[in-house]
């Protein structure tokens, strides 16, 4: 089910929609305004529905380009059947894609916009050799515009989780796959890296959970946090999170939810 990257886009297509909910990209997609004739990277385009919409505004006019690019095989392989031309394999802390494949022959190339929904906070590793990948491929003036998980995304989850590792003899900051930064702490990255803040923003989101904790847990953290232990070790943790989390995230009809915060922002390159 799971590709070798820890990623199955059919569980997260049944899971998670929501990452891709008209609902929840249209802040983030409002600030892109994407326009038509423009060239855009999508930075972890899942697979590949908010990068389709981007696609529609673009090639509108001649010239207009939507290249995606996601850590998963199995994601791209879902974008790749969903219509799109340009997706690769790629990880954006230090960006390799094939450029000549989309770029016409224009050996000087570079990309208008670098967009990214829902997928920054999982470069833990480099956070800022994700915004050195982006100086590369981006012209000068050109838009970088984000949204991520931030300071206190899944709140009350992250911390039973790490409670549960911990109980069971492990350190859970290294296991921990994920990066949520505070305003202040991305803005430094951003400043350091020459780009320019033009609006950022934290913002709480409740999000439902169709699955429940149980749901997303398997989801997103099965094969991230907790991929160092054994199948019945990981059920173990995720019905121990799941029992911990029930009184803030579960209503009384029985629905789940829980607290997401979005890092929203939009910077230019110097």
């Amino acid at each position: 089910m799971y590709d070798p990257q820890g990623w199955s886009a059919s569980l997260y297509n049944k899971s998670a929609a929501f990452v891709y909910s008209t609902a929840f990209t249209a802040p983030v997609l409002d600030m892109l305004a994407a326009k038509p004739g423009e060239k855009i990277i999508d930075l972890g385009c899942g697979s590949g529905e908010v990068t389709l919409a981007i696609e529609k505004n673009v090639k509108q006019s001649a010239g207009g380009l939507v290249v995606g690019v996601d850590y998963s095989e199995s994601m791209i392989a879902k974008a790749k059947q969903a219509g799109l031309d340009y997706v690769f394999v790629a990880d954006v802390q230090d960006l390799d894609i094939p450029m000549a494949a989309f770029s016409s022959g224009d050996p000087d190339f570079k990309f208008d916009a670098a967009f990214s929904n829902a997928a920054l906070h999982w470069c833990k590793r480099d956070p800022a050799g994700v915004l050195e990948s982006v100086k590369k491929i981006l012209k000068p003036g050109g838009r970088l515009v984000v949204e991520m998980g931030g300071a206190m995304n899944c709140i009350g989850i992250r911390g039973a989780l790490h409670r549960a590792v911990k109980s069971r003899g492990q350190d859970p900051l290294p296991l921990d796959p994920w990066f949520f930064p505070s305003v202040e702490d991305y803005t430094k990255l951003l400043v350091a890296a020459s780009f320019k803040p033009l609006q950022m923003s934290l913002t709480p989101r409740a999000t439902p959970l169709e699955d429940g904790v149980k749901g997303w847990l398997e989801l997103f953290a099965r094969k991230a946090f907790l991929k160092d232990f054994s199948d019945n070790e990981a059920t173990e943790i995720i019905d121990e999170v799941v029992d911990a989390c029930r009184i803030d995230c579960q209503d009384s009809s029985g629905k789940w939810q829980m607290m997401y915060s979005r890092l929203r922002f939009e910077a230019v390159l110097l």
